[in-house]
């Protein structure tokens, strides 16, 4: 049995798989959630959990009164992104300027702090955002990029941004994953590159850099939703 947490991510992989072996068409409508959530034999919360993320990817999109329908195949790339989910509560702008402060925070005091174990697993979590990108799988290259930013976090020297990080990171993941409909390939090339002198800096304990990296990063991910933070 899966882990609850993990079920509407596998789902979601699975829609993916559909979506990139032909299973589900460009314009095709899906099937209703009541079917789908029964095929996958899950709940309809946790499908439509597995939905939102897809649709946030690029790879789905919802219409009024219509239905959900396939919007682009995993190597797309559109000037559609879907609607902040958390609008309700907070801005996306609020989102990308709070992360620039609190992130760039916690990688100046995980400076020095980082195993080398956790430099290489970031190592290789950059090396499977590059991989995942070139193969379309959309889904994988952002998780890639979640672990990159959770073990920067994990060694954190200040148990409070390390606890305050956790309680935004539902609204910090949604932004690592709403720029990518519109990301084009010189980004992430860009994107990946920040990455690598992220932990440049890190390796070398200097913190002003890894604070500088982390922002500058950081900045560059809004600039490509349309912001400037």
């Amino acid at each position: 049995m899966l882990n609850r947490t993990l079920v509407p991510q596998s789902v979601a992989r699975e829609i993916q798989s559909m979506i990139q072996d032909g299973t589900l068409q460009l314009g095709e409508k899906i099937p209703s959630q009541r079917e789908f959530s029964q095929k996958f034999g899950i709940s309809r919360a946790s499908l439509r959990e597995a939905l939102l993320t897809l649709e946030t990817l690029g790879l789905l999109k919802t219409e009024a009164g219509r239905g959900t329908f396939v919007s682009g195949g995993p190597s797309s790339v559109s000037n559609h992104m879907a609607p902040w989910r958390y609008s309700g509560s907070y801005s996306v702008f609020d989102v990308f300027q709070t992360r620039i402060m609190l992130e760039g925070q916690i990688a100046s005091l995980s400076a020095g702090r980082l195993m080398a174990s956790q430099l290489e697993q970031m190592e290789d979590a950059t090396r499977q955002m590059e991989e995942c990108w070139a193969k379309g799988d959309l889904l994988a290259n952002v998780e890639a990029d979640l672990d990159f930013h959770a073990i920067i976090a994990s060694a954190c020297s200040n148990t409070m941004l390390r606890a305050l990080y956790q309680t935004v990171r539902d609204q910090i993941t949604e932004t690592q994953r709403q720029p990518i409909p519109i990301t084009d390939p010189a980004r992430m090339t860009a994107s990946i590159a920040e990455h690598r002198r992220i932990i440049a800096a890190l390796r070398s304990n200097d913190p002003t850099a890894a604070r500088a990296e982390m922002e500058m990063h950081i900045r560059n991910t809004a600039h490509c939703a349309g912001l400037e933070p």
